[in-house]
């Protein structure tokens, strides 16, 4: 399993050997603290013998049973643990599916299982409204929204002991989709999650990490790993999440911009370039009293 990911991992503390060397303390006129007398100088003296080969401490090295014990883990420990043991479609290089690996010592296996749920999510983008009920073509940074709604979801309960890989929705990650349409996978320890522990913001167009695209700010620490797959042009996409263009014939906005200061008589989408999309759901959620 290759060294991954920016997220954190368990610090694993490697065992620090501390090599011992040990001589012929002597007194002075050539003879030793013993009482015995000294050897001659051109005596042949003793091979020193071999510093011991330091070895490491395996993150999760298992015990008598055969495995590591779990027992009394935090789901911070939980979380971290999953987090080491799964690569995401991007991280499995072939992006066929999500995988679960077992590495002997890197991950276990734990003598008790842990309850890990694998979720899909479909996100449909659309562009707000300006206030008068028009597309913004003023300048102004337009505000990209987004239904968000769970596909798919599997159960795990993983220990390490085992691979698994788990396939992705064939429809949600087809290369034909809409472009106003994104999905988002979660990796979650524990019970699926709920409406309230689901992102309010992500990213649009964001750099984020080499693996994971742009940030997906969750409300839960209970989530161990995500991978977003973004829209390919909400640019163009209606408030409702309904394609209105071909992307081809609508550049990304803030690629070229025509005025840096747009006004009513030259009218332009393109500056500057969006970077968050909000929750549809929680901004027309009635605040609660």
């Amino acid at each position: 399993m290759k060294a991954r990911k920016d997220s954190v991992v368990p610090v694993v503390g490697a065992l620090a050997v501390a090599v011992l060397f040990t001589g012929g303390c002597s007194s002075a006129h050539g003879t030793s603290l013993s009482g015995d007398p000294s050897e001659s100088a051109t005596g042949v003296s003793e091979s020193p013998s071999p510093s011991p080969t330091p070895s490491l401490t395996p993150p999760y090295p298992t015990g008598a049973s055969g495995c590591h014990d779990n027992t009394g883990w935090t789901t911070e420990e939980s979380r971290d643990w999953v987090r080491l043991g799964v690569d995401t479609p991007k991280e499995n290089y072939g992006g066929d599916g999500l995988r679960v690996v077992s590495l002997p010592g890197y991950n276990g296996p734990l003598c008790r299982k842990i309850t890990v749920q694998v979720e899909f999510w479909k996100l449909v983008y659309g562009v707000a409204n300006g206030a008068d009920g028009e597309r913004l073509s003023n300048g102004a940074r337009p505000a990209y929204y987004f239904d968000i709604r769970r596909v798919k979801r599997v159960e795990l309960h993983a220990d390490a002991s085992v691979e698994r890989k788990i396939a992705l929705p064939a429809s949600l990650y087809a290369t034909d989709r809409s472009p106003c349409e994104g999905a988002l996978l979660s990796i979650t320890v524990g019970k699926p999650l709920t409406s309230k522990e689901l992102p309010e913001e992500v990213e649009v167009g964001g750099e984020g990490s080499v693996w994971r695209g742009a940030t997906v700010d969750f409300r839960s620490q209970r989530v161990a790993d995500y991978e977003l797959s973004e829209p390919s042009a909400p640019r163009v996409c209606s408030p409702d999440g309904k394609p209105t263009a071909d992307p081809a014939d609508v550049p990304t906005p803030g690629s070229q911009p025509t005025d840096l200061y747009p006004t009513d008589l030259y009218p332009t989408d393109l500056y500057p370039r969006p970077d968050h999309s909000f929750d549809i759901d929680d901004v027309l959620r009635s605040p609660t009293p």
